[in-house]
């Protein structure tokens, strides 16, 4: 296709699409503004966020997990301390721990299980929802601890799968919370549950 003989040369168009021949006020005009149109998309793209099915639910899974209450020692008072105005675990939409454990769908084992809680332990899990996440806060809830003896369970993933492991004897509110934003970053991530990894019976 070839140039427009009429139009000025020295207000010809460099863009490549005019230099082809093409006659289009957009391309014929370079200094021309953005037309209504394209600012209104422009406007429509920033106002909405596009996603996929499996990230937009991965989103809502990692902001509204409820916990349920597992406290069994030293580290369930520092579990209590994140619901407080200090660390204001609600900010995570994770304000409510449940009672049942029907209703929730993290447990966070704090302190030290004994042989006698493992079957109780095992039951409480069984009855949450799914997907469910297990944290091990703690040295005596991840391996037994100082406590290296016949009546301590040595590591709560021998009964349970555990997705974060929170070390410390007993560890800080903040070492909670930062295990709680690693969870977080695994469900936003994609990685399935740890008894979904390790083919255990949910």
């Amino acid at each position: 296709m070839a140039l427009d003989p009429t139009v000025d040369p020295e207000r010809r168009s460099t863009r490549p699409l005019a230099q082809a021949g093409l006659q289009s006020e957009r391309l014929l005009w370079p200094t021309k503004g953005k037309g209504v149109f394209e600012q209104e998309v422009e406007n429509l793209e920033d106002a909405l966020g596009l996603t996929t099915l499996e990230k937009a639910v991965a989103w809502a899974q990692a902001r509204s997990m409820w916990p349920a209450t597992f406290g069994l020692a030293c580290c369930a008072i520092e579990m209590m301390s994140i619901v407080s105005s200090r660390y204001d675990i609600a900010r995570f939409g994770m304000e409510k721990f449940s009672s049942s454990p029907r209703q929730a769908d993290l447990l966070i084992v704090s302190g030290r299980v004994a042989h006698k809680m493992a079957a109780p332990l095992r039951q409480v899990y069984d009855q949450m929802l799914e997907p469910k996440w297990v944290i091990a806060m703690g040295a005596c809830a991840s391996s037994g601890g100082m406590f290296n003896n016949y009546t301590i369970l040595q590591g709560v993933d021998k009964v349970v799968p555990v997705d974060i492991h929170v070390p410390g004897c007993p560890p800080r509110p903040e070492a909670l919370m930062d295990g709680i934003l690693r969870l977080h970053e695994k469900v936003l991530a994609g990685v399935p549950p740890a008894y979904q990894i390790r083919g255990v019976a949910s």
